[in-house]
């Protein structure tokens, strides 16, 4: 009977121990920010899809809101000859980490695959133009 007690009562006294002990979580990493994924998918889409003067992206023009006040930084994609038009895409992150978004009529067609890929690809932290 003596030896039951002994056994019950460290067990009794292990969920007051473990209430005590501070928790250390993980730091998020470095960059994951809406914000800052924003800015490497704003610089990698100019750099590769305009910069490099891709023909799929030849009738539009980047117009980036980073500095949203409403925690969602975007940009935009608007006809080149009718910038006040709807946006033909819409790419925008939300919280820490980021939750991106993509949408618009360009995803809706051929282009589907090669935004989705890069939007991707920098939002990963890569550098650079996806293949």
């Amino acid at each position: 009977m003596r030896s039951l007690k002994m056994v019950l009562l460290p067990l009794a006294i292990l969920p007051a121990l473990a209430a005590c002990q501070t928790t250390s979580s993980k730091p998020a990493p470095v960059g994951t920010s809406a914000m800052r994924v924003m800015e490497r998918v704003t610089l990698g889409a100019n750099a590769c899809w305009f910069k490099t003067k891709d023909p799929a992206f030849a009738a539009y023009r980047m117009s980036p809101e980073l500095d949203s006040y409403s925690g969602k930084p975007r940009f935009l994609l608007v006809a080149k000859n009718h910038p006040e038009s709807l946006p033909a895409l819409v790419v925008m992150a939300e919280g820490d980490p980021a939750q991106m978004q993509a949408f618009g009529p360009l995803m809706q067609g051929p282009l589907n695959s090669k935004i989705s890929n890069g939007v991707n690809h920098w939002a990963k932290g890569n550098t650079g133009c996806p293949a």
